[in-house]
């Protein structure tokens, strides 16, 4: 058997021998086991040099101390040549007091709002770190701290680095923090550092600012509204209009609450509270903010945080600013309007507001706001008023839009009748049949009308014509937001519109105009144009937005029917700046017949400047109180005042000639107009856009021209065809009405303009 079994295994094939003897099958097994020991030795000294680099970070990062690294640099304005500065928003003294200075009551208050187990947790969210770091590296949004502890440590970094590096730093900082310092260090440095808004860093400066007293005076009222601001100050700031105080009330009653069900305060004093918010007393504003600089300092400040920057960066992050503002031109602004404004009529009463801005970039270099900064904050250059008649170039551009010229004749006679009543003329003037050029110069209200009925959808394409040019509607584009401010209350397509019920700013009123000075292009105005921060990183570059709203023929013509307006027309006062310019006077009135503003508006090649006179709440009545309330008296006095000093050593530029663009009309029972009669109906006819002789009616200018204060008569129940404007807000003037008529057929229409055109 032994035999047997030892021949069998000699018959077996050998298996294969490597060249050490071993099988092909046990070398992977060989390798398996060196990598792993390979691999085991590697992972141990990589641990030891990410723990031994671990170490010496942790080391190498310092707590730094909040009195000297905090960063104390306020954002600082400049004017457009970013080396003169024209403000900073905030001081930012600290004045850092113990924590036994501090009441309970903002103690308990902060902790309730911030952080409820800030006594007992560990201060740390590790999980949370590393997730925020991650995010905010990322470019992802800004993940905030969730505990008194962590907020801190941002605190001590300011810079808004996302790095991997800084957000290393802040994890290893929130370790030594938890470790090094007490909770009672911890709360100290945060509330001798966190930002309240109003330029304040740390409770002393925040009860200075928001109450007039310092912290130790605080009672639990004014404590929970600290607390409940530093969430959010600018969401929170009852400063900041009533929605923002309706905000506090909801986050201050969840403040209170939360003191009462932790125990830090009694529940009855905590319910008397939440009857309702303190009394905040008027603190002064700084000296910094005095006459018009605080209101373009204010601007600014709403326009950095409409661009994303927070409050706590625009007063502290140390931000250089160059806006568009000129020296010159604020200077021009300001000087131009103590020079031409009547005498006796204070300023707290008569609102002027002047906006300068510049053709081809919409850059707003300019602009008076009304009173010191320091005495009211309403910003009249911003809020504007009634447009009027300054609105008509706007019609005229997209009545030549659609196919007329400015040699097409329209229907001057008052009053005209319309669909639900009828339009008049100032002082109910007859004028005859007018072309373009004359109802331009007369500022016939008639005639815009009767060109508004004779387009395709005219009140529509009116609307549509300010939009391109500049000018927002009545409500914000919310895809692309344009405009300063960015709607036009009011701005519907009424039949009316060209007449001007809605409420403008003189800013997008100058920069509409500047449309047209820019040969039809557009360009958005804006405010800011370039931001840097405290590193000399850009944070953001203005690039010139807008587009073509008109051709340059259709500019161009437009533009001329406002020289010849500038020449002999409204506003042939306009004559006195010594250089070629072309302009607009207006005057609105209410659906009483009372005037509520007076307007000129106007431009050269470099500059195109708006003015504005209202009074009280903006709708107050100027006639019988001012001695002259057309925008051809003091309106046009304050322009050219301005202009005259912007312009101060420019190059004259002259404007380029009418093109006479004559397109296809858009309805029916329109001819080329003939020759004008010889015989005046009521002044003699203004000769073709060609000629530069001035008219009988030019030569005979008085010293109130005939212009604006809208045209009708008031009607109780006045046609949808020709509806009241929106009288939602103290802002907004009711549009022209009209008195009951006898409604005409479109054919009949028809007749009545054609017959006025020859």
């Amino acid at each position: 058997m032994a035999a047997r079994s030892k021949g069998k295994r000699a018959s077996t094939p050998a298996k294969k021998r490597t060249a050490r003897g071993r099988s092909s099958k046990s070398t992977p097994r060989v390798w398996r086991r060196r990598l792993l020991k390979w691999g085991g030795i590697s992972g141990l000294v990589l641990a030891l040099v990410l723990a031994g680099g671990g170490f010496w970070f942790y080391q190498a990062v310092d707590i730094p101390d909040p009195n000297e690294d905090f960063l104390t640099e306020t954002t600082q304005v400049m004017y457009a040549d970013g080396k003169q500065e024209m403000g900073t928003f905030a001081v930012q003294k600290r004045d850092s007091i113990p924590l036994e200075e501090m009441p309970d009551n903002i103690k308990d208050a902060v902790v309730a709002a911030e952080n409820q187990t800030f006594w007992t947790d560990r201060g740390i969210d590790p999980r949370g770190i590393l997730r925020a770091a991650f995010s905010n590296a990322q470019g992802n949004a800004t993940q905030g701290a969730s505990t008194i502890t962590q907020q801190y440590v941002k605190i001590l970094y300011l810079t808004q680095d996302r790095t991997y590096t800084r957000k290393a730093k802040e994890a290893v900082l929130s370790l030594k923090v938890q470790n090094q310092l007490s909770k009672e260090q911890v709360l100290e440095g945060y509330l001798n550092t966190i930002y309240f808004g109003r330029g304040a860093y740390g409770i002393q400066a925040a009860s200075q600012a928001y109450f007039g007293k310092p912290a130790k005076k605080l009672n639990i009222r004014q404590a929970a509204v600290l607390a409940a601001v530093l969430n959010n100050p600018s969401r929170f700031d009852p400063a900041n209009g009533e929605d923002a105080k309706a905000n506090l009330k909801v986050r201050y009653d969840y403040v209170l609450s939360s003191m009462a069900d932790m125990g830090t305060a009694p529940v009855e004093k905590t319910d008397k509270a939440r009857k309702r918010l303190p009394k905040f007393p008027q603190i002064s504003n700084s000296d910094r903010y005095g006459g018009q600089k605080g209101h373009a300092l204010s601007m600014v400040r709403s326009e950095l945080q409409r661009l994303g920057f927070s409050d706590e960066e625009i007063d502290g992050g140390g931000l250089k600013v160059t806006t568009t503002f000129t020296k010159k031109d604020m200077a021009a602004a300001e000087q131009g309007v103590k020079e031409a404004r009547p005498e006796g009529f204070s300023d707290d009463e008569l609102h002027v507001g002047v906006a300068v801005t510049e053709p081809g970039t919409g850059a707003v270099r300019g602009i008076y706001g009304g009173q010191d900064y320091l005495d009211s904050q309403l910003n009249w250059a911003v809020k504007g008023g009634q447009a009027g008649s300054i609105f008509k170039p706007v019609a005229l551009a997209a009545g030549i839009d659609q196919g007329f010229s400015l040699e097409d004749r329209f229907e001057g006679n008052s009053p005209l009748e319309v669909p639900g009543g009828e339009i008049e003329n100032q002082g109910d003037d007859d004028y005859g049949s007018v072309d373009m050029v004359t109802a331009t110069e007369n500022s016939i209200n008639t005639a815009y009308v009767d060109m508004t009925m004779g387009m395709n959808d005219g009140p529509e394409a009116i609307v549509a014509m300010a939009e391109k040019m500049g000018i927002p509607g009545n409500e914000a584009n919310k895809k692309d937001p344009f405009g300063l401010p960015t709607s036009s209350p009011g701005l519907n397509p009424f039949l009316s519109v060209a007449l001007g019920p809605q409420t403008v700013s003189p800013i997008n009123m100058a920069n509409g105009y500047g449309t047209i000075a820019n040969g039809g292009e557009r360009s958005d105005a804006f405010i800011i144009d370039k931001v840097v921060d405290e590193e000399g990183r850009t944070r953001y570059q203005h690039k010139v937005t807008g587009g073509r709203a008109m051709s340059e023929d259709i500019a161009a013509d437009v533009s001329y029917a406002l020289q010849r307006n500038a020449q002999f027309g409204t506003g042939s006062k306009s004559s006195v700046i010594g250089r070629p310019s072309a302009g607009k006077t207006g005057t609105a009135t209410n659906d009483k017949g009372w005037v509520t503003s007076a307007w000129y508006t106007g431009y050269t090649p470099q500059r195109s400047i708006a003015v504005s006179y209202t009074r009280g709440n903006g709708v107050g009545r100027l006639d019988g109180w001012l001695p002259s309330f057309f925008g051809s008296g003091f309106p046009l006095d304050t322009w050219n005042s301005v202009m005259r000093r912007s312009m101060e050593g420019m190059e004259v530029e002259e404007f380029p000639p009418p093109a006479n663009v004559d397109g296809e009309a858009p309805s029916d029972g329109y001819e080329p107009p003939p020759p004008p009669p010889p015989e005046p109906t009521k002044t003699q006819q203004s000769k073709k856009p060609s000629s530069s002789a001035p008219t009988t009616k030019e030569t005979e200018e008085t010293s109130e021209p005939t212009q604006e204060p809208s045209p009708t008569k008031s009607s109780k129940e006045p046609s949808p065809s020709l509806p009241t404007g929106p009288s939602e807000s103290p802002s907004d003037s009711q549009s022209p009405t009209a008195k009951p008529s006898a409604t005409r057929s479109g054919n009949q229409r028809r007749r009545r303009r054609t017959a006025a055109r020859g």
